[in-house]
């Protein structure tokens, strides 16, 4: 083993072998950073959810990552030498980080210059319910006040109740349920004036888009894809200024969309969370979150089923 160790960096030395067999003969090694993983990014003054996921082809790694706001995107580069993970994600951010016990350690680089440190932890496995036993069905809202919920941003003012549905004024900011959640079924109405954007995070991490998409083609960022993720099987979204509704179950990963009343996701695995998620603990409960954040949009009739 020693003599082809000194015959490797021999033949490095001399120029006869390239520095991509070297990069590959390294990224063989990277088994222990391969998967997905649960980030956390604290700034100065904040600290937000990061997602990354790490996979292998012929030796070569590859990877996408979701930033603090937006969907998943292949990772610019990615590469794994000395026991350092290095990637530069689509937003132009330079993470490092090394394995500490089973927990990923780094820094990253913002476009800013400002550097940050980061953690990470690998995704947990949830069980899906297969069998699962449904408790009493709870009223989220009541049609009349905004009881039962906060705004993100911990004030009041931007989110309003007016003829039994919920809304918010421009500009605003989400707004969440009190009450935290793991599986359930949840039936909701919603109603976006034209060229809105909203959503519908559950547990607040994975949002299933909310958008006027009335004729166009479906993909993940589209109405009813799990944004950045799951792109639907049909566009059944109807014109903006009509209400519209969802029914979604969640247990475990396993998520099923139904849009005024077709099937256009069944049974599908969410693989991460999306880009402005509350927080990364993916095996926890968490709340019910709408978008307010974006364009106009209007709630009612929010009614959620969980598994006892």
């Amino acid at each position: 083993m020693f003599g082809k160790m000194m015959a490797l960096l021999l033949l490095a030395a001399s120029g006869w072998l390239s520095s991509t067999v070297i990069y590959q003969r390294q990224n063989q090694k990277a088994d222990g950073i391969l998967g997905r993983w649960d980030l956390t990014v604290q700034s100065a003054n904040a600290t937000y959810p990061s997602w990354l996921e790490v996979t292998q082809e012929q030796g070569k790694l590859t990877g996408r990552s979701v930033g603090r706001t937006g969907s998943s995107h292949p990772v610019e580069s990615i590469g794994f030498a000395d026991g350092q993970l290095t990637f530069t994600s689509w937003e132009k951010q330079v993470f490092k980080g090394r394995l500490v016990g089973n927990r990923l350690e780094g820094t990253v680089e913002m476009t800013s210059g400002r550097q940050n440190t980061w953690t990470g932890v690998r995704a947990p496995e949830i069980k899906t319910p297969t069998k699962p036993q449904w408790g009493q069905p709870i009223q989220l809202f009541n049609g009349r006040d905004l009881q039962g919920w906060k705004q993100r941003d911990g004030k009041s003012g931007c989110w309003g109740v007016t003829d039994g549905a919920m809304s918010n004024t421009p500009p605003c900011v989400d707004i969440i349920t009190e009450q935290k959640f793991k599986d359930f079924k949840l039936h909701l109405e919603f109603n976006i004036v034209e060229k809105s954007n909203s959503g519908v995070y559950l547990r607040g991490r994975h949002e299933v888009q909310i958008q006027d998409d009335f004729g166009k083609p479906t993909d993940n960022r589209s109405m009813g894809g799990l944004y950045g993720f799951i792109t639907p099987t049909v566009n059944a979204a109807k014109k903006a200024d009509e209400w519209q509704t969802y029914d979604i179950t969640l247990l475990g990963r396993q998520v099923t969309i139904v849009l005024n009343g077709q099937t256009i996701i069944d049974k599908q695995e969410i693989p991460g969370i999306t880009g402005g998620a509350l927080d990364s603990d993916e095996a926890a409960p968490g709340p019910l979150m709408l978008q307010g954040d974006h364009g106009k949009v209007s709630f009612r009739n929010i009614v959620l089923t969980p598994v006892k």
